[in-house]
């Protein structure tokens, strides 16, 4: 039963992780751009760090609850 909780864990935290991603590139884009304000790129830029440490994060628990589900 462990096993099945923790691959739904890993299911879930890659999602997770997937979205992070997804967020980072679009705050990426955002504070690149040279017609955004620059308080919108900076915001952006503060948001797309945000989103990278929460990927990582996501993707460790993740890795983590794989290697739990196959033992």
């Amino acid at each position: 039963m462990d096993s099945l909780k923790q691959a739904g864990n890993y299911v879930s935290d890659t999602v997770s992780g997937k979205t992070s991603e997804a967020s980072k590139e679009a705050n990426k884009g955002v504070a690149k751009d040279n017609n955004a304000s620059m308080g919108d790129r900076a915001s952006a830029a503060k948001d797309a760090v945000s989103d990278k440490m929460d990927q990582t994060s996501s993707e460790t628990s993740a890795s983590v609850n794989k290697e739990a589900a196959k033992h």
